[in-house]
């Protein structure tokens, strides 16, 4: 019998204490430690556990932790840490592993298993696969007994080792730079300002208040009212804005215009360029990029890679061609320099040291991207690769390609963590854009409605 799928593009994702049940939580933890783990030397795997500040995610730690030591794995707990603090102390402890309970930028019902390598990296395909047969095919393990059962300690001091390590790449000191962040009530709300005031920035926090059931509650990275809102009211220079763990960020100007993933790419990329950083003048983002971002990127004579949608996609480009910038237009940036995933915190960072280095606005260091109307409609469906696949469906993306042809672009394709098929379409104007996808959109819907 095959395996079941329960790994998405990042990681595995449900409503907490329903889909994803503490059961499963304890399962996924003991398989993971049997696949990522040496089983069979003298001292047992160690694996540093995190997670957001959600409520569930307390009930999960404690059955990752159960399964984890009922292997004979040594737990590190670092308690409430943005998703890429986890991984990079994953990397600074030499651990077998480490395991982040986050659903990122889903709302509070929901939480999510994330698991790094040794070295703080992603795993591939092939492995959450094994992980996952191993969850239905336990293949009879021995249990520990007596001194073989597995520990727990806390890592006191991981969030502070995680805030010096940021701080210390920042290219430029931000003294003259005054930023909002909005903490989306998540797992940054500890660490980002902190990050920012010790690199010289003047901060207003917003929404860094978590009490267990307010993370992503309309605010962060995908709610940017507030942050736009509260930029104007205090005369920033730029408002940043994260998820619930910090692993993506976007930006608004002074103005209260949005900044995205794919014009912070490019700021980033040209001053890496300036700076003889840039790896082969490279950047790597995913088919989800703007038009406007290649468009730009070739004006400067810089060249664009593309990969499948999410970020562990870009790491694997970026790790192949040993390329030194790479992410995706929901501001999930990579910098391999400085962190083995995305962070959120980080590109924040390195955005306002442009800021500060250049004198310019960030409207102005945006402008170099101009930005073909895009539109992306979520379609929620009982059956998302039915939705995808339906012969109408596709019939009808063919139809609307034709209709485009060079001028614009087409993508369809199922979400890898919630019921949904997300049609993006870009086009000369606003009003094609959104016509083409709702047609699309009414397809998808009858193909498989919710």
């Amino acid at each position: 019998m095959a395996a079941r799928r329960l790994f998405g593009t990042d990681g595995i994702r449900g409503v907490a204490n329903a889909d994803l049940s503490p059961e499963l939580a304890l399962s996924v933890a003991l398989a993971a430690a049997h696949i990522l783990a040496e089983q069979d030397r003298s001292h047992p795997p160690v694996v540093v556990v995190g997670r957001d500040p959600r409520a569930s995610g307390e009930m999960l730690e404690a059955a990752v932790v159960a399964g984890l030591t009922s292997a004979g794995a040594t737990v590190v707990r670092v308690g409430v840490l943005p998703t890429p603090g986890v991984a990079f102390l994953t990397a600074e402890a030499k651990a077998d592993f480490g395991v982040m309970l986050s659903a990122s930028h889903n709302p509070m019902p929901d939480n999510g298993i994330k698991l790094f390598a040794a070295g703080g990296h992603k795993l591939p395909d092939s492995v959450e696969r094994e992980i996952e047969a191993a969850i239905d095919n336990p293949g009879g393990w021995k249990r520990p007994t007596g001194l073989r059962i597995g520990r727990v300690h806390d890592l006191i001091d991981g969030r502070d080792h995680y805030v010096k390590h940021l701080v210390a790449t920042a290219p430029h000191p931000l003294a003259g730079v005054k930023v909002v962040v909005d903490c989306a009530n998540g797992a940054a709300s500890d660490v980002a300002p902190e990050v920012y005031r010790e690199a010289g920035a003047e901060v207003i926090e917003i929404h860094a208040d978590p009490d267990g059931i307010n993370i992503n509650d309309e605010c962060g990275s995908t709610h940017l009212a507030d942050l736009q809102a509260a930029v104007l009211e205090h005369g920033a220079d730029l408002g940043v804005a994260h998820d619930g763990d910090a692993d993506r960020v976007l930006a608004v100007d002074a103005t209260g215009a949005v900044v995205d993933g794919d014009e912070i790419l490019a700021i980033l990329a040209l001053g890496m360029r300036e700076a003889g950083t840039l790896t082969d003048d490279t950047v790597v983002a995913t088919v989800m990029s703007n038009l406007g971002l290649r468009l730009a990127l070739k004006r400067e004579g810089l060249r664009l890679i593309e990969t499948a949608v999410g970020d562990r996609y870009v790491l694997e480009a970026l790790r192949a061609g040993g390329y030194a910038l790479g992410g995706e237009q929901s501001g999930h940036v990579v910098m391999p320099a400085y962190a083995t995933t995305g962070d959120g915190i980080l590109t924040a960072l390195h955005l306002m040291a442009r800021v500060a280095a250049t004198g310019r606005s960030l409207a102005d260091l945006a402008s170099v991207v101009t930005k073909l109307p895009q539109v992306l409609v979520n379609v929620r469906v009982a059956d998302r690769s039915a939705g995808a696949a339906a012969p109408a469906v596709l019939a009808a993306v063919a139809a609307a390609e034709a209709e485009l042809g060079d001028t614009g672009r087409v993508l369809l394709r199922p979400s890898g963590t919630e019921p949904l098929v997300r049609v993006m379409v870009e086009a000369p104007t606003l009003d094609e854009a959104e016509q083409v996808a709702d047609k699309i959109a009414a397809e998808v819907r009858a193909a498989s409605p919710a």
